[in-house]
């Protein structure tokens, strides 16, 4: 008798985001029109050096779903000695941020307009990354949901292998439950080891989203982990 075979599908990938954007509003639409060509980067196979997109070489930091772009822009006027990398899925959050850079005439900021994943997989090199940051992920409180948290012990590795040895995660989260998840997820990983802060960017800024969540009563719960090897 023949054998049969049943026809093996990659199931898609699960994504940390749905795409529901909020208002794209008119000056974002003309930001992204004016400036993508300044400072966004547009992904090439095979990637480039990433460190030939800013004026000079130096430090970089990866900042994961940037929002409104408030706390990278100011981070990036504070540390001119760093070169600062945004991914963000999300057109009105690039808009908002493109329209800061223009403005303060940012010159060690790039940004990315694509999934955090697909840009850590394809576009950074292995060892090139001096800090990555994670504010504020979405923590999808409902357990249906859990899956869909970008903070797994998978993505993780992954930032391990894109981070220099001594590089630092650093995480914040104003939902207990996930700040518990990624705790766990983090103490089991043994290449990072917990540390009191950054020593590279030094206190994080406020946003306006924690800070209408400090107005609410929610605490923020911020952690930083150091890459050992």
């Amino acid at each position: 008798m023949t054998p049969s075979f049943r026809l093996q599908q990659t199931p898609p990938p699960i994504r940390s985001y749905v795409l529901r954007e909020g208002r794209f509003t008119k000056s974002q639409r003309a930001a992204f029109r004016d400036y993508w060509q300044v400072y966004g980067v547009d992904v090439s196979h095979p990637p480039r050096d990433v460190q030939t997109l800013f004026a000079k070489p130096q430090p970089l930091v990866l900042d994961i779903g940037f929002g409104n772009g408030e706390a990278l822009a100011h981070l990036a006027c504070d540390h001119p000695q760093l070169n600062f990398l945004g991914v963000e899925v999300y057109r009105p959050g690039v808009g908002a941020l493109l329209q800061k850079i223009a403005a303060r005439q940012l010159e060690n900021v790039r940004v990315i307009h694509r999934d955090a994943v697909d840009v850590l997989r394809e576009q950074i090199a292995p060892s090139s990354l001096a800090t990555v940051l994670i504010w504020f992920p979405d923590p999808w409180p409902k357990r249906r949901h859990h899956k869909r948290r970008l903070l797994q012990p998978q993505f993780v590795q992954l930032v391990a292998e894109k981070l220099q040895t001594g590089g630092e995660l650093s995480l914040a989260t104003d939902w207990a439950p996930y700040a518990e998840h990624i705790k766990a997820v983090l103490d089991a990983c043994e290449v990072f080891e917990k540390t009191s802060n950054s020593t590279l960017i030094g206190k994080r800024p406020s946003t306006k989203f924690e800070r209408r969540g400090r107005r609410l009563g929610h605490r923020v719960f911020a952690q930083v982990y150091r890459k050992l090897r």
